[in-house]
């Protein structure tokens, strides 16, 4: 070999020797994580991950599937990126279930580069996958689930609430005490039944009902549950008929709330009682399979957003779903999502190679610290709980089955806003 090659080769190594060294160094001048719960470091080409915990099976799907197309949404209109990264969404289902949500979040957080989760559909599954969830140290944000025992009750922290859970939807405290000032004042009835299915979600309002209903000075002759996936509804239909209830009060699902419909109708006597249910059956499903059965029924339920946003927000659901959504919860999921990818941008720490460092703990505060986020559904406002939107609630009457979703969300009856101070109509 010649000279003047041995000192180009020469050069070369100590070029790649020069090159090798500066990594080290590089490497070993990285500041090591200072966030209290860890960080999550995404090198230059890989994506940010997030999970999604919904309910896709069962006859709740329509609700889960309508919070991920929310979420789809609001990545798309990030062209799929935040920071230059790619956003990968890793769905897992919970079933509607609490076992189910615990699997489901287990999956989620046994990849370690999880950044979030988004969900979930059902406060049940919440409840297990929230706790899963904070003890890894990661941060969830929820489109749909509205339990009090997720976040406060009467300003006081809940049985189930975990740091780093925050959710978008309005804490359905509020839910039972409109239906129960409706239906008291309202209505001017008197004595009340309740049926739940002994899960978090539907036991709160349940609960939330009657006490404002017995504060008012009503009376609650039967408080009982049914079990989920139950079918034969002729006993508690029954057990209300005997104790002379005027109103029978049931927050459940599809399909025990569809059950509860069908057999009323046919049940001697039910002519005479008061039908209300919640927001989880306020959706075009449920409408489409009870039918003229379900004319006279009333449904308390967040208000439904309004306004130019929305209106932009639902043309771009029909052309890319090929559909009207089905329910208007979507745009709590889209919220849920902008909140969530907002509070990643600001806290990430953005390398010159292009990596990303998420601490953790700082993605939470940054949450906890929102003020008034203009949103699709309304402003949005953290507090220490995680509750984000402000309360209010709309009493409806399903009157025209044909009418569909649209129609029963357009006639309200009442409608109670104690986040907006003390609502013009709060005596009905």
């Amino acid at each position: 070999m010649s000279r003047p090659e041995n000192i180009i080769l020469g050069f070369i190594a100590l070029a790649s020797l020069a090159l090798a060294i500066s990594a080290c160094e590089t490497e070993q001048q990285l500041p090591a994580c200072s966030d209290g719960i860890g960080c999550v470091d995404v090198a230059p080409k890989e994506p940010v991950r997030i999970g999604i915990l919904q309910a896709v099976s069962g006859k709740v799907a329509p609700l889960g599937w309508d919070q991920i197309r929310g979420i789809e949404l609001a990545v798309d209109g990030r062209g799929g990126k935040i920071l230059g990264h790619s956003i990968a969404l890793q769905m897992e289902d919970t079933g509607c279930t609490a076992e189910g949500g615990a699997n489901a979040a287990l999956k989620i957080i046994a990849n370690p580069q999880t950044v979030a989760i988004l969900g979930t559909t059902c406060s049940a599954a919440a409840a297990t996958a929230s706790k899963a969830m904070s003890d890894a140290g990661l941060t969830m944000v929820s489109g749909n689930n509205s339990a009090p025992f997720l976040t406060s009750i009467h300003g006081e922290r809940a049985p189930n609430w975990q740091p780093g859970y925050f959710r978008t939807t309005s804490n359905e405290e509020y839910s039972g005490k409109a239906a129960a000032l409706y239906a008291f004042s309202g209505l001017g009835l008197r004595k009340a039944a309740t049926v739940n299915d002994g899960d978090i979600y539907t036991k709160g309002l349940t609960g939330g009902f009657e006490q404002e209903f017995q504060r008012l000075g009503g009376e609650i002759v039967l408080s009982t549950s049914v079990a989920k996936g139950e079918r034969e509804m002729g006993p508690v239909l029954q057990a209300v008929l005997n104790t002379g209830a005027q109103i029978l009060f049931f927050p459940l699902f599809q399909p025990e709330g569809n059950y509860i419909v069908f057999q009323a109708a046919s049940t001697p006597g039910f002519e005479n009682i008061a039908l209300m249910s919640d927001g989880a059956l306020i959706e075009s499903s449920f409408i489409e399979s009870v039918n003229e059965k379900g004319k006279g029924l009333y449904f308390v339920g967040p208000t439904r957003p309004s306004g130019p946003l929305v209106d932009a927000l639902v043309k771009e659901y029909i052309s890319r779903y090929n559909t009207p959504p089905p329910t208007s919860y979507f745009l709590n999921a889209y919220d849920a999502a902008c909140l969530l990818l907002d509070a990643i941008q600001k806290v990430a720490v953005r390398s010159q190679d292009g990596s990303l460092r998420i601490g953790r703990q700082a993605l939470r505060s940054i949450l906890y610290a929102t003020v008034g986020l203009k949103g699709v559904s309304g402003d949005l406002t953290c507090n220490e709980f995680g509750d984000c939107a402000s309360p209010a609630f709309n009493v409806l009457r399903l009157d025209d089955p044909n009418s569909g979703i649209e129609g029963l969300q357009s006639n309200i009856v009442y409608t109670y806003a104690p986040g907006n101070g003390t609502p013009s109509n709060d005596t009905p």
